[in-house]
C-alpha cells in the first residue's frame, strides 16, 4: 500500500505543482509506473476546481467564477496540459515532416499557431462551462426530474461542478490511453514524458480506467454516456491525427489529447443539458 501512495504522490508531483513529501522516492522506473494514477490526479485537479467555483459563485457572477475557477486548475497544474496543446498546434500546424514538427514542438516559444489555438481552446472552455452554469442546466445534469430538486433548490454551480469532476480524470484517461496505445516518438530521453512513455500492464490500465470512469456515476445515464462518447471520440480523432503526421505521441500530443478531451465532454454534457 505504501508504495501505491508513493506512486500517486510522484505522479502527484509531476503533473501538478502540489508539493509532495520528501521521503517520496523519485525514479525513472517509479515514474512509468505512477501513470496508472495520471487520472487520480485529475480527481484533485477537478476537485479543486470544483469547490473553487461553488465558493466563488455564492459571491460573484457565474461567468466571472467560471474563468477564476480554471485560472484556478491551470495554476494548481502549472499549465502543463495547457502548454503541450499550444506546443502541438504550433508543431502540427506549421511542421511539413515529422523533424520539423518534432522541432518546433520542442521549441520553448510560441507561435501563431499556439497563441490562436490556446485562445480559442480556453475561450471555448469558459463559453461550454458557462452555458453549464445556467440554471436550465443544473437539472438534467444532477439527475432524473423525479429525483432532483428544482434547479433553484439546487445549491448554484452544480452542473458546472459536476462537468470538472468528471471532465478532468476523464480526460487524463483519455492521454492515458493514447500512451498506452501508441509509441513514443521522440528518440531525445531527456524529454519529460521519456519516463512515462510505455505502455501500462494489463493490471495498471484497468486500475487507470477505474480511475477515469469512476466519477461518471455522478452523473445520470444520459450524461454520463455523452461525456464517455465526446471522451472516446476526442481521443480516437488525436491518435489518429497523431499516428498521420508522426507515427507516435510525445508529451505535448498527451497534452493536446487532455486538453481537446475536455473540452469534448463539457460539449457532450451540454448535448444532455440544452438552454
Amino acid at each position: 500500500m505504501r508504495y501505491q501512495l508513493e506512486l500517486f504522490l510522484t505522479a502527484l508531483g509531476f503533473f501538478t505543482r502540489v508539493p509532495v513529501p520528501a521521503w517520496v522516492p523519485w525514479s525513472s522506473e517509479r515514474m512509468s509506473h505512477a501513470a496508472r494514477y495520471f487520472a487520480l490526479v485529475g480527481w484533485v485537479v477537478g476537485a479543486a476546481g470544483a469547490l473553487g467555483y461553488l465558493a466563488l459563485a455564492s459571491l460573484l457572477p457565474p461567468a466571472v467564477a467560471v474563468i477564476l475557477s480554471m485560472a484556478l486548475t491551470i495554476r494548481l497544474t502549472g499549465a502543463f496540459h495547457e502548454d503541450g496543446f499550444a506546443d502541438s498546434c504550433d508543431g502540427l500546424g506549421g511542421g511539413w515532416d515529422k523533424a520539423q514538427v518534432l522541432a518546433i514542438m520542442k521549441d520553448s516559444r510560441i507561435g501563431s499557431y499556439g497563441t490562436i489555438g490556446m485562445v480559442l481552446m480556453l475561450l471555448a472552455k469558459a463559453a461550454a462551462l458557462m452555458e453549464l452554469a445556467a440554471p436550465s442546466a443544473v437539472a438534467p445534469l444532477a439527475g432524473s426530474a423525479a429525483s432532483v430538486p428544482p434547479a433553484d433548490l439546487l445549491p448554484p454551480g452544480v452542473g458546472v461542478a459536476l462537468a470538472l469532476l468528471v471532465a478532468h480524470p476523464l480526460s487524463r484517461l483519455a492521454a492515458t490511453v493514447v500512451m498506452h496505445r501508441l509509441p513514443y516518438v521522440r528518440a531525445d530521453d531527456s524529454a519529460k514524458s521519456a519516463a512515462v512513455a510505455r505502455p501500462l500492464a494489463p493490471a495498471e490500465l484497468a486500475l487507470a480506467a477505474t480511475c477515469g470512469l469512476l466519477p461518471l456515476l455522478l452523473l445520470p445515464p444520459a450524461g454520463a454516456f455523452c461525456a464517455l462518447l465526446a471522451a472516446m471520440v476526442a481521443t480516437a480523432w488525436t491518435a489518429r491525427l497523431f499516428l498521420r503526421r508522426l507515427g507516435g505521441y510525445t508529451g505535448d500530443l498527451l497534452g493536446a489529447t487532455q486538453q481537446a478531451s475536455e473540452l469534448s465532454i463539457y460539449l457532450g454534457l451540454l448535448v444532455v443539458a440544452p438552454l
